[in-house]
């Protein structure tokens, strides 16, 4: 065979194996399965195709809650998921083998009351009905904000468990006088004029601002730490892109339900998140002390076996070689 035709033949077997490879039916190095919210805060998941080989098959999930993404991955359903701090931390005190392996996102909670009502500050709130659901951060950081202004939830006011989503209407009608939700519930209460934001319930020398994580099983971090890795590290970079892009990130956002226009308003209270260290380590801790005291859980899980800072420290590494 002529060279000219060998080349063109070796070109030919090329292309066939690259469209074998990315077209239906297509063997890839790694496929992926992760769960997240439809959120603008926790949104990072959906860009992790941007950030991984081409070779390797993102799949998200979409989820409404915390417990069914770690229901789904304790299943095997699931590589990888998003769930709140508060509910890594009670899976993890019944035994559960999961692994926090990144933070997902931080703040993103507000004090709300409602609008016109004569309630000014938190302790105004004495004798009022108070939104919130049950076994939550934001039900810590309500009894935190609560008890800081010398409320009790026992006499001094009443709490109403209601969702998130039904928030805003109940407060718009009067059926409750304040909530304690994630954004963008808060941030649209005050466009739409029913509501005021009464206090952000952040306390730094205590549990601070952590929300969400990413979390593992125990076994799939010991027998994939690689694909673990790859998707650390490319959660780090999609959630550093989008913190660089905020346009972008408020407007891909936008898809999910929530107008732009309120996602705005409520981007100063939504940090994305990715990294750990020792500080995050800490007020994980001290969230666990919080939910002890509170009855919500009966002990503390080994904190050492739920948080694993060898990802993100890798990743720190990788993301470091690019700049």
């Amino acid at each position: 065979m002529r060279p000219e035709p060998l080349i063109k033949a070796i070109l030919i077997i090329a292309v066939c194996l690259g469209l074998a490879a990315t077209g239906p039916g297509a063997v890839y190095a790694d496929e992926l399965r992760i769960g997240t919210w439809k959120t603008a805060q926790t949104i990072a998941p959906f860009y992790y195709g941007d950030f991984v080989s081409k070779r390797d098959k993102i799949n998200v999930y979409p989820f409404t809650n915390p417990a069914d993404q770690k229901n789904a991955l304790l299943a095997g359903s699931l590589d990888m998921c998003g769930t709140t701090v508060a509910h890594a931390i009670h899976s993890a005190s019944m035994g559960q083998p999961v692994v926090m392996v990144a933070a997902l996102c931080n703040k993103c909670s507000a004090l709300v009351a409602r609008k016109n009502a004569g309630i000014e500050t938190v302790a105004d709130l004495k004798g009022k009905r108070i939104g919130y659901v049950p076994g939550t951060m934001h039900e810590i950081l309500l009894r935190e904000t609560l008890s800081r202004s010398g409320l009790s939830v026992k006499t001094d006011v009443s709490l109403m468990r209601i969702d998130f989503f039904d928030m805003g209407l109940a407060l718009s009608r009067g059926s409750i006088d304040a909530f304690l939700s994630g954004e963008p519930f808060p941030a649209q209460a005050v466009e739409n004029g029913y509501g005021k934001i009464l206090a952000y319930p952040y306390y730094d020398e205590a549990v601070g601002d952590i929300n969400a994580g990413m979390l593992v099983t125990r076994d799939f971090a010991q027998k994939h730490p690689q694909k673990v890795q790859k998707m650390v590290t490319a959660h780090a970079r999609a959630t550093r892109y989008l913190a660089r892009h905020p346009d972008q990130w408020l407007k891909r956002a936008s898809r999910f339900g929530t107008p732009k226009i309120i996602l705005k308003k409520a981007a100063a209270n939504m940090e994305l998140a990715w990294d750990m260290d020792a500080v995050f380590v800490s007020r994980v801790k001290a969230l666990g002390e919080r939910m002890q005291a509170l009855g919500m859980i009966r002990r503390h899980p080994d904190y050492k076996e739920l948080i694993d800072l060898s990802f993100v420290r890798q990743a720190r590494k990788e993301i470091s070689a690019d700049e």
